[in-house]
Order: C-alpha cells, then sequence, then structure tokens
C-alpha cells in the first residue's frame, strides 16, 4: 500500500507532463505535416533557412521553387519549408474558408538619377521666380 501511494505523485506528473508538453507538440507537427502536404504549384514559400520563393513544379517528396529577380530555379526537399506566405490563386479559390490575404505593399519605383538631378533643377528655378 505505501508503495502505491508513493507512484501515484510520479503517475500524476507524467500525465500532467503528456498534457501540457508532449499533446500541443504532435498537434502542432501535424499542422505542419499537413501544410506541407497540401503545397502545390504557385504558393509563396519560406524555408527553414530563409529563402523566399514560388513553387513552380512539385515532385512527390520536393519540389522546386523559383528565387530572385533572376527567377534561378532549384529543387527543395518538402520538410524544408517552414512556412507558406501566400497561397495559390487555384487554392484560395477552393478553400473558401481561407481569409483574405492582405495586399502587398510594393515599393515605389526607384527613379533614375539624370531624373533625380532634372527635378532638383525645376524645383530650384521655380523657387527662384
Amino acid at each position: 500500500m505505501d508503495a502505491l501511494i508513493q507512484l501515484v505523485p510520479l503517475l500524476l506528473l507524467i500525465v500532467v507532463m503528456y498534457f501540457l508538453m508532449i499533446r500541443p507538440q504532435k498537434k502542432k507537427d501535424k499542422q505542419i505535416q499537413d501544410m506541407r502536404k497540401s503545397l502545390q504549384v504557385g504558393d509563396e514559400i519560406v524555408t527553414i533557412g530563409g529563402i523566399c520563393g514560388k513553387i513552380v513544379k512539385t515532385k512527390d517528396e520536393s519540389f522546386i521553387i523559383q528565387v530572385g529577380a533572376d527567377k534561378v530555379k532549384f529543387e527543395m526537399m518538402r520538410w524544408s519549408v517552414s512556412s507558406v506566405t501566400k497561397a495559390s490563386p487555384r487554392r484560395e479559390s477552393v478553400d473558401d474558408v481561407q481569409e483574405e490575404a492582405p495586399k502587398k505593399i510594393m515599393p515605389k519605383r526607384l527613379r533614375k538619377s539624370s531624373d533625380v538631378e532634372e527635378m532638383e533643377a525645376q524645383e530650384s528655378s521655380s523657387e527662384n521666380e
């Protein structure tokens, strides 16, 4: 009887650890696996290494992403995806549950130095008048 009473706190500790640590981690892992399985062509992703790109072709355990202004393409494994930043338009039309993504703010076009000099000259001439 004394041995059973000594085991109760240990068993209670194991049950509490399961509900506070192990179960939430398993849920998170399942969500990540589902996200990686549902990747489609057109999705914009971020990898574990911080590379941002767009999926152009999918395979069983890997996919090919397009990166940068030069449109460099390379193959990556599915497990290397950290998150999806923008779902493909095809997925958004299928998933009515998904919220509308905020519009991407694009930077203003950079002007050439000669354009800037002309604008400054026009401003200074209008101030002198």
